[in-house]
Formats: structure tokens, sequence, C-alpha cells
């Protein structure tokens, strides 16, 4: 019996990747439970708004929904979704199962993760496998695209078609490491970069211009929404590599609304963006309802849909 394709798949993320649009995502996270009525709720906030909307994977190694599940929940409700896989809790035969029911049930955009480490989350005594990691797990989603499983044996009920992201961090320490890492997901084939979040926009000029320059595939600069000073410094204690400087911390600090300064430095944060890189994946945990505000106050219109 012939069985057609969901006809929740949509491909708007893709198309304005290739008609080289300036990209806006955001960034939604699971839930702890079995109901996703709070996640939905903040993905609706954000229809019109932007292309897709991430969901993540266990981020901070820190337990949630399923990120296929609680992307095709999203599907349900008319938005696109980008789903990040990590490697840290699958072998390759878990990852391979996940990426083909993920094409099966309609979702289309993966970003490739090689995944937190267990000791930075909720449960520090699992077992982790990372069996694979992202530029790896990069080229095991091109074997499936290509009908081929990872021991190169066909696909002998279709290939799959999944448009590849990655992650980049233009504030890594290591110059030649970051550039290093950034060719090999090229090869490996990304189709796109969400970058880490980004403080220091002159690093952030910087690696587009000597190390992304020429490179056809997008950049996506990450925006964190800072909701107050606390916030920010309990960020740079328990986020690895990230670094809020000093004197965006004593700016909230020194507001009289620290929700509405971190929104308006968020805000000044995408129109820097605009002026280096071809997008903005915006994070803004518990707050995502906020997004659309930001986007208003950093003069960037709807996007098309």
């Amino acid at each position: 019996m012939q069985i057609s394709s969901p006809k929740l798949t949509m491909t708007d993320f893709r198309s304005a990747v290739q008609a080289g649009e300036f990209l806006i995502t955001a960034e939604v996270t699971p839930p702890k439970g079995g109901n996703p009525a709070h996640m939905v709720q903040m993905a609706q906030t954000l229809k019109g708004r932007v292309h897709a909307v991430n969901v993540t994977d266990g981020s901070r190694a820190v337990l949630r929904m399923c990120p296929v599940a609680a992307s095709v929940i999203l599907l349900q409700h008319g938005i696109e979704p980008i789903c990040q896989i990590a490697c840290r809790d699958r072998n390759r035969i878990g990852l391979q199962a996940g990426l083909m029911g993920a094409h099966a049930l309609g979702i289309r955009n993966i970003l490739a993760l090689t995944g937190d480490p267990v000791k930075a989350g909720d449960h520090p005594d699992a077992k982790a496998v990372f069996d694979l990691e992202s530029v790896r797990l990069l080229q095991l989603i091109r074997q499936l695209n290509h009908g081929l499983d990872s021991n190169d044996k066909p696909l002998t009920d279709e290939a799959t078609d999944l448009f590849a992201g990655a992650a980049v961090d233009p504030q890594s320490p290591s110059w030649s490491g970051l550039q290093r890492r950034f060719e090999r997901k090229l090869e490996a084939g990304a189709q796109f970069f969400q970058s880490q979040l980004i403080t220091d926009f002159e690093l952030l000029e910087k690696f587009m211009d000597k190390i992304a320059a020429g490179t056809e595939k997008p950049i996506l600069a990450g925006i964190f929404l800072l909701k107050s000073a606390k916030n920010a410094e309990f960020i740079n204690r328990c986020v690895p590599g990230v670094n809020i400087p000093q004197h965006m911390i004593d700016r909230l600090a020194k507001a009289s609304d620290p929700l509405q300064e971190g929104m308006k430095i968020a805000a000044e944060q995408v129109q820097l963006s605009r002026q280096l890189c071809q997008g903005v994946h915006i994070m803004a945990v518990k707050r995502e309802d906020l997004i659309s505000q930001i986007l208003d106050m950093a003069g960037l219109p709807p996007v098309r849909k």
C-alpha cells in the first residue's frame, strides 16, 4: 500500500535560505513532562515573525521532552521547526532511527550538535554515549539523504530529505580550531549555521571577514535576551564558553526596568548583526513571547508566510 508523505511537512526555512533572505529563527524549550501547552503557547507568539523555531535536545544536559515529538507538535500548529539532534544520548543506530522517523513525520530541518556534557545537567550520573560528534552526524545525515546508512548499505524504503545545519562559536578562544571545525562542517554538508550567544561583535565581524568570507551558507548570529544582571551573572557562571562583559552587566544593574533594558540590548545586537551576517537566532528562555517586541524594536518586519 502506498502511503503519501505527511501533509504537515514545511520547507519555508529552506526556501528562505536558498533565496538569500535575511533569516530569523528563535528557540523554544520542550516541556519537562507530558503537557506541551506552554511550549505551543510560546511558539505561537512567533508565527509570522520568524522563519523557523528551534526545538532543543536536552540543552545543558537537562531532561526535556524528545525534540522529534516536540517538533511534530509544532508542525501540527503550523509552526516550522528546526529539530536539534545531539549525539550525547544516542549511538549511531539510535541517531539514524530518530532521523528517519523525523523525516517520516514531516520534519525537514535538523541542527546537528555534539551535545553538552552530562555532568553539566540534572542527571550527572547518567551514561553519556557520544558515539558520534556533530561533524560525523552531519556526514551521517548526508548519507541518509543519499539513500545509504552509516555502513553504506542501501535504505530499502527510500532516502531522507533532511536540511542539516550546524552550530558555530565565533568567540572561540582557539581561532585555528574554530576555522578547522567550521570548514569540516561545511565539507560534511552543513547548509546553515547558528552561532552561540554573541556578545563581542568585533569577533563576529572578524569571523565573517576571515573565516566565513565567500561561504554561500548563511550564518545566523545568536542573540540572547538577558533579563537582569543576576541572569547575566548566572549565565557566566553556568553556561560553558559564555562571557557576558561586565559593562553589559552594569548596564542591566543600573536600569530601572532590567527586562526592558535587556530587550533594548537584544534589539541593538540584532541591528548590529544585520550589518555583519545573514540572520539572527534569538534565545529568550521562558520569555519567548517577547521576541516579537525585540524584532519590532530592531526594525525587522514580519517574515513572509
